[in-house]
């Protein structure tokens, strides 16, 4: 028997890999100890994430690539290290635009949503482009800014005047400043690169469903400043069709991290906003490897309702049901409504936990370690009793 383990992180507790080696001991024991048990099935992690916080780390870790780590803007203007990955290619980056320009870079209640810049990003995409970098697998969520991607276009050579064809500053308050859009300094490489960008929603640019209105107020746009920041994005869009000749701002996603999606779409030719699950599977070549396995294990810190919404477990099960596979997952937690997880591949799911406990024991990494690994001891006791007696002549 070989068995495929393709966790998603247990965020806060356990990595991909931790989580895929706390199952893979589990299944050891199970075949280890059990009476008259020696060896066991051939186990195989692939360390996976879902396009957001940890994907960096999923796909460097996995699939061998090297970290890197650059100063850049953050949103409110001051340093921070960012860390990207380059994988063995050379030419494949991985990256998290949360690094420089993420909400947890900003002290609650100092949010400065008028302002704050994705700069650093494009500082980032430079250094990786002028060390090689052409292949670019970004994820986009948890930004702090919602300035249309124009601080992260402003680092690669883009150049926003004003009537008086001077810069115009930084972050969303100036974007109805914009007269002209100088693209004569652009990096040149980029024009070799490709963007996969890893977006899990469909929010357009403007209006009541777009950046500014559904994503302004956990970065602190207040309610009555929504219809200005608004309109000065729908300025910096029509700006941006007068140059490119093209209108992205209702495309899905184009309202994604305060309008990057939007930036991505519409000044880079090879550039694609897609599932992040989509990007991260395809990348980590799961499908060849499930179809050679014969049990799928996936899972991740909370298997709710949610989960059966595209998120990673759902993504594996989805491959793993492509090719006939069976599909066990397991979570730090399982909620009410986490039975909508059955329908969308995943046989049958475990809850890691163990009895009544805090949130804060249950996630101390040893803790989840152990509570995983035992958990997945006795759902493969369940297995290897089940394949022997399945074994057994009738």
């Amino acid at each position: 028997m070989k068995v495929l383990i393709a966790m998603d992180s247990f965020k806060g507790s356990l990595s991909s890999r931790e989580a895929g080696e706390a199952v893979r001991e589990g299944i050891r024991r199970a075949w280890g100890t059990a009476p008259g048990g020696t060896g066991g099935p051939e186990t195989v992690i692939v360390p996976v994430a879902d396009g957001g916080e940890g994907t960096t780390e999923s796909l460097v870790e996995g699939l061998g690539g090297t970290f890197r780590e650059v100063p850049v803007t953050g949103p409110d203007g001051k340093t921070v290290t960012a860390r990207y990955g380059i994988l063995p290619d050379g030419e494949t980056v991985v990256m998290e635009m949360a690094q420089a320009a993420g909400i947890t870079l900003i002290s609650p209640g100092r949010q400065e949503p008028w302002h704050a810049t994705t700069y650093g990003v494009g500082e980032m995409i430079q250094d990786a482009v002028l060390a090689g970098g052409r292949n670019f697998i970004i994820g986009i969520g948890g930004s702090a800014t919602t300035d249309g991607g124009t601080g992260m276009l402003a680092a690669l050579g883009l150049r926003f005047l004003d009537r008086e064809n001077r810069p115009v500053g930084a972050g969303i308050a100036e974007l109805d400043r914009i007269e002209t859009i100088d693209t004569a300094g652009m990096l040149p490489e980029l024009a070799a690169c490709s963007f996969q960008i890893a977006c899990d929603v469909k929010n357009p640019l403007c209006g009541e469903n777009g950046a500014v209105y559904v994503y302004g107020p956990q970065k602190g746009v207040k309610e009555e400043e929504k219809p200005v920041l608004d309109e000065k994005m729908r300025h910096y869009a029509e700006k941006t069709r007068e140059v490119t000749g093209k209108d992205c701002s209702q495309e899905e996603g184009a309202g994604a991290a305060g309008g990057l999606g939007f930036a991505f779409l519409s000044w880079f030719p090879h550039a694609v906003l897609k599932p992040g699950v989509e990007i991260v599977l395809d990348a980590v070549n799961l499908e060849p490897q499930i179809r050679d396995a014969d049990l799928v294990v996936t899972g991740e810190g909370r298997l709710d309702g949610q989960t059966a919404m595209g998120k990673l477990p759902a993504g594996v099960a989805a491959l793993a049901k492509k090719h006939g596979k069976t599909v066990l997952a397991f979570a730090g937690s399982v909620t009410p409504d986490a039975g909508r997880c059955n329908e969308t591949g995943i046989d049958a799911f475990f809850p890691a936990v163990r009895g009544v406990t805090t949130l804060e024991e249950a996630m101390k990494p040893e803790t989840a370690r152990q509570n995983l690994s035992l958990s997945a001891e006795q759902a493969f006791r369940l297995v290897r009793s089940v394949s022997r007696y399945s074994s057994q002549p009738s």
